[in-house]
């Protein structure tokens, strides 16, 4: 049964919020019901993983599965209601993941349908979707979320391929100005444990450190890159839904926006951050590179936050050893999800 405030809270306008149950898409409601915001319609495709836990402390006011959401929407099943938004965080995120036409109907298609309908109802819905950094490819076009550089870029794996098509398909059809996408960097912090080796390298490296005392990262295979020194812009969770929410309002401008700290660090201050949080002397082991993602693997990303900041986005961002710290006592409170009391 609801409390109080999530009965008052039927009297707001509904968010759906796809991959309710995934990583970031469960921080997103979790961040909503902190603010009050419970009348929430929860849209996931729930398995035999351990992410149905991510939904338990959450309220919200209804729970569907993707394909009856995805029939509701296309044979009138949520007419009438009134929906403020569409979070739609739902999709495979498996950069491994190397069936192509999966991907193009899992990420593309049903993001295009779900778009055109928000778009085209009397009373347009305010679309918000996932892009990814991966997008960038290998970074060699650089990292700025310009509209008249996406044709240029070139992702390096099947997933990043089927986010730039939705996000190309939106630039074609003359939606970006109506929608808004977000390129996540490399989000990591609770609610992750589900995504097994997609899971950050900071719940990796904390499983490893608690078994044997010691961090295994890969060797660098580029000469200009010491091992351990590749970089990445690690963005912690809670921030990735502050910014996702700053463009709920239906006045904030469209577009695509980088969802990034504006910081590179190497995996290498991944470890010794997380080491410190733990109270452990940094012991790391470096081990060759998988040859099938050598020449896939990104030795630097850095997201460019110049247009957030200029749409009003100024709130503080976690250091990579604020982040870190504050997540390590959920790994270490047998990896506490958000909301748990």
């Amino acid at each position: 049964m609801f409390l109080e405030r999530d009965r008052m809270a039927g009297k707001q306008p509904l968010i759906i919020i796809t991959g309710a149950a995934g990583f970031i898409g469960s921080a997103l409601a979790w961040r909503l019901n902190q603010a009050g915001n419970n009348n929430l319609l929860l849209v996931d495709e729930l398995d035999k993983s351990s992410k149905w836990k991510n939904l338990v402390p959450l309220a919200y006011q209804d729970y569907m599965d993707k394909a009856g959401f995805l029939d509701a929407v296309t044979g009138g099943g949520l007419e009438g209601r009134e929906i403020e938004a569409v979070l739609h965080m739902g999709a495979c995120s498996s950069t491994t993941e190397m069936d192509a036409g999966y991907l193009a109907k899992n990420n593309f298609e049903y993001s295009r349908i779900l778009a055109e309908w928000c778009l085209n109802r009397s009373k347009p819905i305010r679309f918000i979707y996932a892009s990814s950094a991966a997008t960038y490819g290998d970074g060699k076009q650089g990292y700025r979320d310009d509209h008249v550089l996406l044709p240029a870029l070139r992702p390096l794996n099947p997933y990043g391929y089927s986010k730039h098509m939705f996000d190309l398909w939106n630039l074609k059809h003359g939606y970006l100005d109506r929608v808004v996408g977000l390129k996540f960097f490399n989000v990591f912090g609770p609610n992750e444990y589900h995504k097994e080796d997609m899971r950050s390298m900071v719940v990796k490296a904390f499983a490893q450190i608690r078994e044997t005392g010691r961090v295994r990262l890969f060797k660098s295979h580029r000469p200009d890159y010491r091992d351990g020194q590749q970089l990445r812009d690690f963005l912690y969770v809670k921030d990735a839904v502050d910014m996702a929410l700053h463009f709920l309002p239906t006045d904030r401008p469209g577009g695509i926006y980088n969802v990034g700290t504006g910081q590179t660090r190497s995996w290498m201050d991944l470890v010794t951050a997380l080491f410190n949080a733990m109270g452990r002397e940094p012991k790391v082991d470096f081990i060759p590179m998988p040859e099938p993602i050598r020449d896939k693997y990104q030795y630097h990303t850095k997201a460019d936050l110049a247009k957030i900041h200029s749409v009003g986005y100024t709130s503080p961002i976690h250091s990579l050893e604020d982040g870190i710290a504050d997540f390590v006592p959920y790994l270490e409170d047998g990896c506490k999800n958000l909301g748990w009391a």
